[in-house]
């Protein structure tokens, strides 16, 4: 029995062992991959901080109400997404470091310009200028993306390729963290304006700047050049691939046509109301903590749960993530994380007397229990991915996907603003402690609404399982071998 134990234990214990030792082959990347890392941290500080705090920095920082706050963070967001269909062509184009500070000098001058806009409140026509600002910083976030992504390739050998990845998930993941701390020591131990989190923004894109100035110094491929089809093959393979190469509008058609992309496409649209939960977090939760807290909410605090717990799942969950059937456990997360929303729709006196108090710890275990489901469905969402897909195009299939998220990002964004309006306006918090408020009146209506579609998709795809997981074998690896 003890040994049965022992051999149990060990077995959780070796993978996450393993998973720490593989940050050891780090040592074969460049000083390159480290500036990459650096900035990897100071740009996702500055991004986290900036997108918690920008629908309460338009409002009362800048005078939008928050119908019109919720189009301008519209805006924003879509000319991202778009700016993101472009910018890799610009990288390539440039080369990585080029681009690099092109984007923080974009990122560097925008920010600067909102920070302006919060501190002068005289000046002309600074509304306008807020939008302008936001809309011109999107490109260089959105090349900034590009360039991380074609740099941890490039800084890192074949044999590092994936703990390079996997440091620079962590790193973006306590970058996060940082910013979420940033806001509390902004506004509640400076106790100085919102505004000044632009200030540390812009600070973190001219440390970027001097970073990638200072510590890229080349950009040749690390280790040994990867060899493409074309000059890894004999003449005969090398000429069969050429004849097989197709355009990109004939590998749409062939996509398109295939009933596999159809089902891919109906459970990204299924899984759309647990993804638009992260939307929630900039652009709903900052208002309703403030309105219905109170303005001394540790906000930053709150923000940073989901990246600490996102980083420690990770790894405690390695030992049991390829136990269970991918697609079971795709769903199991996604219902999980739905029932995040659920915490926020239960009586508030269940957990104290006070209002504040309660919806605090709602709060907190709210974020909780969407980070356990996120550590289970977001891996495996890919892994759904590249099993479903046929070969070759897992790329086509991963790029589709962004459809319909596209729109549902276009959708929350818009709405934002109107169900702030009508659920959690100024003053909610007060309404709630007098009684004043119905049910269908107070924010336990809104989260119940989206509650529902969050929970709807999953228990849909439970319905449908035989169609969506059609021809794909999404048993452990375990399970796949007894079945050959």
């Amino acid at each position: 029995m003890e040994e049965q134990q022992a051999a149990q234990q060990g077995s959780w214990i070796e993978p996450i062992k393993q998973y720490f030792l593989d940050f050891g082959v780090l040592k074969d990347n460049p000083m390159e991959f480290w500036a990459i890392q650096i900035i990897n941290f100071l740009d996702m500080a500055a991004y986290f901080s900036m997108i918690s705090i920008i629908t309460l920095f338009l409002t009362d920082n800048i005078g939008w109400n928050d119908v019109n706050a919720g189009y301008i963070v519209t805006a924003f967001t879509m000319f991202v997404t778009i700016s993101l269909f472009f910018s890799g062509f610009i990288t390539d184009s440039l080369g990585i470091k080029a681009s690099l500070i092109l984007a923080m000098i974009i990122q560097g001058v925008t920010r600067f310009g909102v920070l302006m806009c919060g501190l002068l409140p005289d000046l002309p026509g600074r509304q306008w200028l807020v939008i302008l600002s936001l809309v011109l910083t999107a490109p260089g976030m959105a090349m900034t993306q590009t360039v991380f992504q074609a740099a941890n390739k490039r800084f890192s050998t074949t044999r590092s390729r994936s703990a390079s990845f996997n440091i620079w998930y962590l790193v973006m993941n306590v970058g996060a963290i940082i910013g979420g701390l940033m806001i509390d020591w902004v506004r509640l131990v400076l106790k100085i304006d919102n505004s000044y989190i632009f200030a540390f923004a812009t600070g973190a894109a001219v440390l970027s700047i001097l970073t990638a100035i200072v510590m890229i110094r080349r950009e040749t491929q690390a280790g040994k050049p990867e060899t493409s089809p074309e000059t890894s093959n004999q003449d005969g393979e090398e000429a069969g691939r050429k004849e097989e190469k197709k355009g990109a509008w004939q590998i749409f058609r062939e996509v398109t046509a295939e009933s596999a992309f159809w089902r891919f496409i109906v459970l990204m649209a299924a899984l759309l109301g647990v993804r638009a939960i992260f939307l929630y977090m900039y652009l709903l939760m900052p208002k309703f903590w403030v309105r219905v807290i109170g303005p001394d909410v540790e906000m930053g605090l709150l923000q940073t749960i989901n990246p600490v717990l996102i980083v420690i799942g990770l790894v405690l969950f390695i030992p049991i993530a390829n136990k269970f059937n991918v697609f079971k456990m795709l769903v199991f997360g996604a219902i999980i994380s739905s029932f995040s929303l659920f915490v926020l729709i239960l009586p508030y006196n269940w957990f104290s007397g006070d209002v504040a108090t309660a919806f605090f710890w709602m709060s907190v275990i709210m974020l909780v229990v969407l980070s356990m489901g996120e550590v289970i469905w977001s891996p495996k969402l890919q892994e759904y991915t590249a099993a479903i897909a046929p070969r070759g195009q897992e790329g086509s299939y991963l790029g589709m996907s962004m459809m319909p998220w596209f729109f549902a990002k276009l959708l929350v964004s818009a709405m934002s603003g109107h169900m702030l309006a009508k659920w959690v306006p100024e003053g909610t918090g007060e309404n709630l402690k007098s009684g004043h408020l119905t049910f269908w009146q107070s924010p336990s209506a809104l989260w119940l609404i989206l509650f529902l579609w969050a929970l709807s998709g999953p228990i849909l795809a439970l319905v449908f399982k035989g169609w969506l997981t059609k021809g794909a074998n999404l048993d452990p690896p375990a399970k796949k071998e007894k079945g050959e």
